[in-house]
C-alpha cells in the first residue's frame, strides 16, 4: 500500500508520522505552504508528553498533488469536515478503481465522500486522538485515543484488516463491522466537548464540575436519541459508554457519575487540555468544523420529532463566537443550563 496523507494537521501528522516510521511509503499533502516546505526540508516533528521525535518526510501541497497526474492507492483524507467536499473534488481524478478514501475525520463525512466517488472506494473511519498542529513541521500529540477501521456496508474485508495491520505501527487499531456505531458514540461525546469550548476552561475541569454535568448528559441524550431513531447502536470508546447514558429509563446516576469521574482522571493526564474547537475559535481565529457535526444531527433530529434545544443552542453560540458577537465564557454554559432547566420543567 502506498498512503496519501490529504490534510497533514493534528490528526493526519500523528498517524502518518508513525507509519513513516514503521517503514510505510506516505506522501503528506497540506494547503498550507509554509508547512508543506517545513516538513520537505527539516522532517515533521512530533511532541508527545514522553517523548520528542522527528521523521523525514515527502510533502506536497494539494495544487502540486493535483498536478502530478500520478494515482492514489490509499488515502486517508483528514481535513477538517468543512473541508471535506472541496478536497475530494479536487483529487477524485487521481482515484482508479482499487484506490480507496479512508476519513480520519470527525462527524459524518464518510457520507459526503462516498455521493462523490462512490460507497466502494469509501471506507469509514473512527479515530480519537488529541493532537493540535502547533506551528509548520510541529504537531503536538496530547494522548493516545482509539481507531476503529469499518466499511460502510458493515462487512470487515480483507482491505480494512490490510489497513488495521499497517496501523499497528502506531497504536491498536482495530476493525469494525459498526462503523456508524462508533461515528455516533463520538458525536454524542463530542457535542459535550463542544459545549467545553464554549469556555476557556479544561475540558477535565467542566466534565468534574457537577453544576454543569446534568446539562452535559442531557446535550449527549439529544444525540443518543437521534441515534436511536435511525436504527444506530452507539458504541463506546476510550471510557466513554454511551450505553449508560440512553436510554434515559434505564440509566443510572451513580454508573453515569463513575463514568464522568473516569473520564476527568484520565484527561488529567493528557498534555492537550482544551479541544480543537476551542484552538481554532481562541487561537487561530477560524471557522470551526462545529457546524457539519451538529446541523445533520439536528436535522435529522427534526425530522423524528426530537427536542434539540441543547444541541441548537450549542451551535448557535458557537456561530456567535466565530462571527465575533459572543466572547468565550463559563456563562456560555450558564446559558446551556438554563435551557435544560427550562427543558426539564417543560417536559418532565
Amino acid at each position: 500500500m502506498k498512503f496519501t496523507i490529504i490534510g497533514a494537521g493534528a490528526i493526519g501528522g500523528v498517524i502518518g508520522s508513525y507509519l513513516v516510521k514503521g517503514g510505510e511509503d506516505v506522501t503528506f499533502v497540506d494547503i498550507d505552504k509554509d508547512h508543506v516546505e517545513k516538513m520537505n526540508t527539516d522532517g515533521l516533528t512530533i511532541e508527545s508528553k514522553d517523548n520528542v521525535f522527528t521523521v523525514p518526510v515527502k510533502a506536497l501541497t494539494l495544487e502540486e498533488l493535483v498536478k502530478r497526474e500520478v494515482k492514489l492507492d490509499v488515502v486517508f483524507l483528514c481535513v477538517k469536515a468543512l473541508h471535506t467536499k472541496d478536497a475530494v473534488n479536487q483529487f477524485q481524478h487521481l482515484l482508479n478503481e482499487h484506490s480507496i478514501v479512508v476519513s480520519f475525520q470527525n462527524g459524518l463525512c464518510e457520507q459526503d465522500i462516498a455521493a462523490i466517488i462512490g460507497e466502494e472506494r469509501t471506507v469509514g473511519c473512527f479515530v480519537n486522538l488529541f493532537a493540535d498542529y502547533i506551528r509548520p513541521g510541529y504537531i503536538h500529540y496530547g494522548g493516545v485515543g482509539a481507531v476503529y477501521i469499518g466499511e460502510l456496508n458493515k462487512d470487515i474485508t480483507p482491505r480494512v484488516e490490510e489497513i488495521v495491520n499497517r496501523l499497528k505501527v502506531w497504536g491498536d487499531a482495530k476493525a469494525t463491522d459498526n462503523i456508524e456505531g462508533y461515528l455516533w458514540g463520538k458525536l454524542a461525546y463530542g457535542a459535550i466537548l463542544t459545549a467545553t469550548a464554549l469556555t476557556n476552561e479544561k475540558i477535565a475541569d467542566i466534565l468534574d464540575s457537577h453544576q454543569y454535568r446534568d446539562m452535559l448528559i442531557e446535550l449527549a441524550r439529544e444525540v443518543l436519541e437521534v441515534a436511536h431513531l435511525e436504527g444506530i447502536k452507539p458504541e463506546g470508546f476510550d471510557n466513554w459508554e454511551p450505553g449508560l447514558l440512553y436510554p434515559k429509563e434505564t440509566a443510572k446516576l451513580d454508573d453515569i457519575n463513575r463514568q464522568f469521574d473516569t473520564l476527568v482522571s484520565h484527561l488529567r493526564n493528557y498534555t492537550k487540555t482544551r479541544t480543537g474547537i476551542w484552538r481554532d475559535l481562541a487561537v487561530r481565529k477560524r471557522k470551526t468544523e462545529v457546524p457539519y457535526h451538529l446541523e445533520p444531527i439536528i436535522a435529522k433530529g427534526h425530522k423524528k420529532h426530537v427536542r434539540m434545544g441543547l444541541t441548537e443552542t450549542t451551535l448557535r453560540m458557537i456561530k456567535d463566537i466565530e462571527d465575533g458577537k459572543r466572547d468565550l465564557s463559563i456563562e456560555n454554559l450558564d446559558l446551556l443550563n438554563g435551557v435544560y432547566l427550562e427543558k426539564k420543567n417543560v417536559y418532565s
